[in-house]
């Protein structure tokens, strides 16, 4: 292979998502210094000139290729996990990056209610708090209301569904949300019966409510398309009503070039909590929506065993 070539070839090993390590080994393991010093030279992504008239990394960057070299290791750690203490451990850092309120929403929206519950249990033995009482200290924005009524739920699993409340508890939605045009209504984050029909009612009365949105009140837009402006309404809508649609957009959002290390991690946490539930769902939700398999997206933007690890996960949808 040319200089030129394995110039490439180990750029690309750098890039994207994990490392490409058969790469890094094969070229790096042969090359002379002078070969690894033209390298330096030559990748201005990665190295800048010392004043001192060496060739260093960027700091960005080895941070960067850390996270990369460990995204591997945190799947597989993950993956092993027992599902009740995968989401108490999720919720647990979720708390302490941001706090990431979507992360939060998704674990307590698209768990059925007994997985809820053992995530609950779990976080109890793992960190002698509950995770109420954690996101109840440490929010201390609107969302705090929604987010400990969300987490506190557990709801009725079965069929039934009364279809004349939905259609009443779609008007109260469509009111509060109509409202808004006013200027002087409350945020939905404080509406307590927006709250109350949403950590309370069953998937399937909400998706009652969600369809009679669209076909008896507004005729064109969805229910989650009118909340743009309520970012914590919409993802908890989402993943109440339409959770493939929600898993098929995190994942294309966290698939792009130069995205935050966050949206990186939400890959592996959606792929590993997802592919024995709904992979097969999820793939099907991003081939319509974005016209490319996800398995493709994958191939094109991660890279050595993180990649064949995600592919391995995918393919369990298939059976």
């Amino acid at each position: 292979m040319a200089a030129s070539d394995e110039f490439g070839t180990l750029t690309r090993a750098f890039s994207g998502l994990g490392v490409d390590e058969n790469a890094l080994i094969s070229i790096l393991g042969k090359w002379h210094p002078e070969q690894r010093q033209l390298f330096r030279k030559g990748s201005r992504d990665f190295f800048i000139e010392d004043e001192r008239q060496f060739e260093r990394w960027d700091d960005r960057h080895v941070l960067q290729l850390r996270h990369e070299f460990l995204r591997l290791k945190d799947a597989i750690v993950l993956w092993t996990m027992h599902p009740w203490e995968r989401d108490a451990r999720l919720l647990k850092e979720s708390l302490y990056k941001g706090p990431q309120y979507n992360v939060l929403i998704e674990i307590a929206c698209t768990r059925s209610p007994e997985e809820l519950l053992g995530a609950r249990r779990a976080y109890h033995s793992l960190f002698d708090h509950s995770i109420e009482e954690d996101v109840a200290f440490h929010v201390h924005t609107a969302e705090k209301k929604l987010l400990v009524a969300l987490l506190s739920a557990y709801r009725y699993e079965g069929t039934k569904v009364n279809d004349e409340i939905a259609k009443l508890e779609a008007q109260t939605v469509w009111n509060a949300i109509r409202e808004g045009g006013t200027g002087n209504r409350k945020e939905l984050l404080e509406d307590e019966e927006i709250i109350r029909i949403l950590s309370t009612r069953s998937k399937l009365h909400l998706k009652a409510i969600y369809k009679h949105y669209k076909e008896l009140i507004t005729g064109n837009n969805s229910l989650d398309e009118e909340l743009d402006g309520e970012p914590r309404i919409k993802e908890t809508v989402q993943c109440l009503c339409t959770p493939q649609a929600y898993f098929s957009q995190v994942l294309d959002e966290s698939l792009k070039y130069n995205v935050d290390e966050i949206s990186k991690e939400s890959v592996s946490r959606v792929i590993v909590t997802r592919a024995d539930v709904d992979m097969k769902q999820i793939k099907e939700a991003y081939h319509t929506k974005y016209g490319l398999h996800l398995s493709k997206k994958i191939e094109d933007v991660a890279n050595g065993n993180y990649k064949d690890f995600l592919l391995t996960l995918l393919a369990r949808g298939d059976h």
